[in-house]
């Protein structure tokens, strides 16, 4: 952390992300890039910026590591399927929670409420790609007592999905005997939640499971998206 910038009248914490991510940048730190996260503001001090592009998260592969200090949740293409310019994409979940630690405990089992019983055999399926969520996510469903089955995108949380219908449907069962809920990020490489969340509710096999989405991002137009990926049932928007 290296302050505070008065900018506009806000007071920001400016954290080093060079020095977080164990880099020693050439020039010095010339930019401030501000960012909204979870309903917060803070600017990453950087050496530069040398592209801004737009990418489909088809062209993002999960690559969780040790890389950056397992900063790295993803690998990003930055030209398409066959691009030889790549960037990491960093966990800003880990990088906040390493710079900024919570003072209390962030999932208090006694404060978290009662324990929620569901249908026998059924699980929650989860979907985040950050390690820090997804042990947050973790902590919080076993502290409620619920069966669950983690995920590190949105895709590997389809695939199993269809993995189990398939084996519910050749025993004789109904994918709603197995699946309880389906609670998802929003970013994640290779499959978001949005295309999760429309894959299930356009599917007729799975359009009756509920589905929770939960994201640090803000605003009313990623909450208009949540809404346009809806069919059968509303999905909640928690950030």
């Amino acid at each position: 952390m290296m302050g505070v910038v008065d900018l506009r009248g806000q007071i920001l914490p400016v954290i080093d992300l060079a020095s977080v991510t164990g880099c020693t940048p050439s020039t010095g730190l010339n930019i401030l890039l501000i960012t909204e996260y979870a309903r917060s503001t803070q600017a990453f001090a950087v050496e530069s910026v040398d592209d801004i592009v737009r990418l489909d998260w088809k062209q993002v592969l999960s690559a969780e590591g040790n890389a950056a200090g397992g900063m790295v949740t993803s690998i990003a293409r930055l030209d398409g399927d066959q691009s030889d310019r790549l960037a990491q994409v960093l966990d800003v979940e880990t990088i906040l929670r390493q710079v900024m630690p919570s003072a209390g405990m962030e999932i208090d089992p006694e404060r978290i409420g009662p324990k929620v019983d569901l249908k026998p055999g059924s699980v929650i399926l989860a979907a985040d790609d950050s390690l820090v969520a997804r042990t947050m996510i973790e902590e919080g469903l076993t502290a409620m007592g619920l069966p669950y089955i983690m995920c590190k995108t949105g895709k590997e949380a389809w695939d199993q999905l269809q993995a189990i219908s398939s084996k519910a449907q050749a025993d004789g069962h109904a994918i709603g005997d197995k699946i309880a809920l389906v609670l998802t990020d929003l970013e994640m490489p290779e499959m978001d939640g949005f295309t999760l969340t429309r894959n299930i509710k356009q599917d007729p096999r799975f359009s009756s499971i509920p589905v929770v989405i939960h994201s640090s991002l803000t605003g009313a137009a990623n909450e208009a998206h949540v809404k346009n990926a809806q069919r059968a049932q509303r999905p909640r928007l928690m950030s």
